[in-house]
């Protein structure tokens, strides 16, 4: 899926399923990620960070640049941007916003606000190692191709949830980024269509 595809695609649809956050009993705090795509001449390719895996929380997890939104910031996008350059040194002027999708709750209490960028390919990462162990990217088709979603069923306070993974070559992609590119795909794709439609 290249740049054009993506954006006629995102830009064009009516109805959109969304899958199920967690139902937080409270305003959750706001916060915001980045969802990077690196813009090749051929393809869309996802920009992914590994967390460091010293942190006291989602050590060693794929996800997003992103993180809490600051008094300061414009929210979401100067969130999501500010929060990309902190963490893997991606300039601001190298990201054309495009759009964002809907409010996700988690249930570590936070309601993210998902940001939709795309990326030179020649944009130079510097990483923060306190917060990110490693970047990698990964194809936009692969990621929104539903074949390749895995799930699983949790039970807590007498509800089930599913759980989404998306292997990736070494890495696991779960939680709520892969919830994030399971909804993104339901912008892209309709149900039971393939991407070459």
């Amino acid at each position: 899926m290249n740049r054009a595809d993506f954006l006629r695609r995102f830009h064009h649809i009516e109805r959109v399923h969304s899958e199920r956050d967690y139902p937080l009993s409270y305003t959750g705090r706001p916060a915001a990620v980045l969802i990077p795509l690196v813009d090749y001449a051929s393809e869309l390719r996802v920009l992914l960070t590994e967390r460091a895996h010293h942190l006291r929380h989602h050590a060693g997890q794929i996800a997003f640049p992103g993180g809490g939104a600051e008094a300061e910031d414009s929210f979401p996008v100067g969130t999501a941007l500010r929060e990309a350059e902190e963490e893997i040194g991606l300039s601001p002027e190298r990201v054309q916003i495009i759009g964002a999708l809907p409010d996700y709750r988690t249930i570590s209490g936070y309601t993210i606000k998902p940001v939709i960028g795309l990326v030179k390919p020649e944009s130079k990462l510097t990483l923060d190692k306190n917060e990110v162990a490693s970047a990698f990217e990964a194809p936009l088709s692969y990621l929104m191709d539903r074949e390749n979603h895995l799930t699983h069923h949790t039970h807590r306070h007498g509800q089930t949830f599913p759980i989404y993974f998306i292997p990736w070559k070494q890495y696991m992609i779960w939680g709520a980024t892969a919830a994030l590119l399971r909804n993104l795909s339901f912008h892209l794709i309709a149900d039971d269509k393939s991407l070459s439609s």
